[in-house]
């Protein structure tokens, strides 16, 4: 008798490869990228130096950084066919949509940086330079504000900031979202970079593969969740409202973002860093109102449902005191997660393996073939 092979709905716990890139230890709660701890990344590093980190394997020298923070402002700027595409695409448009048509259409502007193979590290470092810029023309065309000038001496997390809200950052904001950077950089075989190595094990190219991750990072059960944790403390109002709003969601069975996590059994270590960023920030623009809503938000839903918070319960709130519109949270996680996914791609066009599971058929199998003129409905 022949062995039924199991089926794990979404592919849970299956190992579909090998990689050296990520990391993550469920039961202790660290990330882990390419050998160091997130904890220290955060702590004492930089966006470009993690992105240096998740291309090559290892942190880069001072002249290496130097180099790649040259490149990366010198490759911001957009192609000015790509430019007057993105001014054409209707002002109601979602940022996720402009994004996912823009990079897709980059292809066709630089079509040397789109084969796979070691030239696609100039494709990396381009799309992780250029989504910023092709995020910024389209919200800053929406929001009535001058178009981008050219910041080559801004860092990723600066120039970020600044394109977006039209202002020079403090230091202080700039580190904030140099931290979010990092921690949103790469997450192992979640959906968007499954998808992008499903891709890229065709031998499709890096901008392909990329089109595909923000495809599937658009979908509301992979990305916006901080948007809905922000739309969650809206209906809160204040704290002292916050057991009874949540108690009737739990009630009605339905879902606290930002909480629990298919991988980590204990607190997200994201979250820990995240937290104490929202207090931060919100003590510098004088506003704890989102992070005592927070802090009383995950205290009830530990005690309701055992639930730890993951990345999403604190992003939302520190994007919003730094003056980032909500429907461009997601985004902003797609021009940290591009470094991850490019270097999933890179280490995929290595192994060379058509990534194809197979599926448990569990339909018809012997029904026989009526003329058109014999079918009844």
């Amino acid at each position: 008798m022949v062995a039924v092979p199991a089926v794990s709905r979404g592919l849970e716990d299956v190992v579909a490869l090998e990689s050296r890139i990520c990391f993550i230890d469920g039961v202790r709660g660290r990330l882990i990228y390419q050998g160091y701890d997130i904890r220290d990344l955060a702590a004492h590093s930089s966006f470009e130096e993690v992105a240096y980190l998740l291309w090559y394997g290892r942190l880069p020298t001072a002249p290496q950084l130097a180099e790649l923070r040259g490149r990366l402002g010198a490759l911001r700027a957009l192609p000015p066919e790509l430019v007057r595409q993105i001014d054409s695409m209707p002002v109601g448009s979602t940022p996720m949509d402009v994004l996912r048509t823009s990079v897709s259409a980059l292809a066709m502007f630089e079509p040397s940086e789109t084969g796979p193979g070691a030239s696609s590290i100039g494709g990396a470092q381009r799309l992780t330079a250029v989504i910023p810029t092709i995020l910024a023309t389209f919200h800053r065309r929406r929001a009535g504000l001058p178009p981008l000038r050219e910041r080559p001496d801004l860092s990723p997390a600066a120039y970020l900031l600044y394109a977006l809200v039209d202002r020079e950052p403090t230091e202080l904001e700039a580190r904030a979202m140099d931290v979010a950077l990092i921690l949103h950089a790469d997450h192992e075989l979640n959906a968007s970079t499954f998808a992008a190595r499903v891709t890229a094990s065709t031998l499709s190219d890096l901008y392909s593969a990329v089109t595909s991750a923000i495809g599937t990072l658009k979908g509301p059960l992979h990305g916006g969740a901080n948007e809905r944790v922000m739309e969650l403390l809206a209906a809160i109002g204040t704290p002292e409202l916050a057991e009874t709003v949540v108690k009737e969601r739990l009630a009605k069975h339905e879902r606290i973002m930002g909480f629990g996590h298919r991988v980590y059994k204990v607190e997200d270590p994201r979250a820990t860093i995240l937290r104490e960023w929202s207090k931060k920030i919100g003590e510098a623009k004088g506003n704890l109102r989102y992070y005592e809503l927070l802090r009383k938000v995950e205290e009830i839903v530990h005690r309701e449902k055992g639930l730890y918070p993951n990345v999403d319960l604190y992003s939302g709130s520190v994007y919003s005191l730094l003056g980032i519109s909500h429907d461009l949270f997601t985004p902003i996680f797609a021009a940290s997660r591009v470094s991850g996914w490019t270097a999933h791609v890179l280490e995929e066009y290595q192994d060379l393996r058509l990534i194809r599971p197979t599926a448990r058929y569990i339909g018809a199998t012997d029904l026989a073939y009526l003329p058109l003129a014999q079918r009844t409905g």
